[in-house]
């Protein structure tokens, strides 16, 4: 009779590895920021805040990218 293997189960010798993922801290790219006020249309921040939602982000972060893509887009030529 063959023995069950037990996939939940790591298989072979386990050996111990270093811990090599960055600190929170690290993950965070701090990036200078300058506070604005822009009106937007109402269809346009419900848009952004459905999509936040659904890819479970900030709505301003997702702006925001957006507008320096398009920036950067554009400083390239």
């Amino acid at each position: 009779m063959r023995r069950k293997i037990d996939l939940d189960k790591p298989v072979g010798k386990m050996t111990r590895i270093e811990d090599f993922l960055p600190s929170p801290e690290e993950l965070v790219i701090p990036q200078e920021t300058v506070k604005v006020t822009l009106s937007l249309s109402k269809a346009s921040v419900e848009f952004f805040k459905n999509q936040a939602k659904r890819n479970h982000a900030p709505y301003q972060k997702m702006i925001r990218q957006l507008i320096d893509r398009y920036a950067l887009h554009y400083s390239q030529r």
